[in-house]
């Protein structure tokens, strides 16, 4: 958000680029628990962040927050965009008025994870009313608004003490505590470090809905192994091995060389990245989802079900 503002500021009113380390400046860092960041400039207190935030600043140095610009917070939060007070002293200078852009096609995406049987809850540190308009915008069934890094943290712990297993995806430092406690845990290749050591993996196009493609691709690999893992046992369940696996002991070894060679696979197209093409993100979600959908569904099935037949055929099983 820092860096969205100097660009607007450079952009509208021509504003040069001034040595930092030459000015008696004192920076204050932003945190999760104060929710603002500044400097200290011959005397002059600058503060830049959330408008509560700003507002009980103001307050502590005698002053308060103008009604009409409240006004405008609130105004700006039931749109779905983030409010942010910049202030000077005990004096609130004005609104800054930041908006996510909500990919298209998340909607249907969602829709996707809840066909499968699974909840989705957005974490963030925006206000209430922006949390709540940008979560019936995207589709989530939940959200929690002003989290700091414990609260993340404990929404994980609380979910799985119910026994859920838990997915997340982040990107910032404020995420890296809940990233670690997931049971899946995808950090975005845009975000911070402690992000990224934090998830299990990496995802290089920085797209959190990619989570429904690893999801379906581990659904259908279990899909194609339980069958005949249990047949013996409930032969009833014999319609479902369509697979027709040799042993239950060949069903679980076919998968887990099957892993082994995907991800060798993978890696490299994954470092290779994909050609740029000018669709639509209609046309786009449709092609992901005929590709990456269709192909996490049939490889699995293909895949192991050649490995078994090779594991029969030189005498493994």
């Amino acid at each position: 958000e820092g860096r969205s503002i100097v660009v607007l500021a450079k952009e509208r009113y021509a504003l040069r680029v001034r040595d930092l380390h030459t000015m008696p400046l004192h920076f204050v860092p932003f945190t999760a628990q104060t929710r603002m960041s500044g400097a200290d400039l011959d005397g002059r207190i600058l503060r830049k962040g959330a408008a509560d935030a700003v507002r009980r600043h103001v307050e502590a140095l005698g002053a308060s927050l103008p009604a009409e610009l409240a006004e405008v917070v609130t105004t700006i939060s039931q749109s779905g965009g983030t409010p942010l007070a910049v202030s000077d002293g005990a004096r609130v200078l004005g609104i800054v008025h930041l908006k996510d852009k909500v990919k298209g096609g998340l909607r249907e995406r969602f829709d996707r994870f809840r066909a499968m049987g699974l909840r989705t809850v957005m974490i963030t540190g925006d206000n209430p009313l922006t949390a709540k308009a940008i979560a019936e915008e995207s589709g989530v069934d939940d959200f929690l608004a002003e989290a700091t890094p414990e609260e993340k943290l404990r929404l994980i712990r609380a979910e799985q003490a119910k026994g859920k297993l838990v997915a997340m995806t982040g990107d910032g430092t404020n995420d890296a505590p809940a990233l670690a406690q997931a049971d899946v845990a995808i950090a975005m290749n845009t975000g911070t470090q402690a992000a990224k050591e934090a998830g299990n993996m990496v995802d290089l196009d920085s797209n959190p809905t990619k989570l429904l493609f690893s999801i379906a691709n581990d659904v259908a690999k279990y899909f194609a192994i339980l069958p005949a893992l249990f047949v013996a046992a409930f032969p009833e369940i014999a319609p479902l091995n369509v697979m027709r696996l040799t042993s239950p002991e060949s069903a679980i070894l076919s998968a887990v060389i099957f892993n082994a060679l995907i991800i060798v696979v993978l890696i490299p197209l994954a470092l290779r990245g994909v050609k740029y093409r000018p669709l639509g993100a209609d046309a786009l979600l449709r092609r992901s989802l005929l590709i990456y959908g269709g192909g996490g569904v049939i490889v699995p099935f293909v895949g192991i079900k050649a490995v078994d037949m090779v594991l029969s055929l030189v005498g493994l099983t």
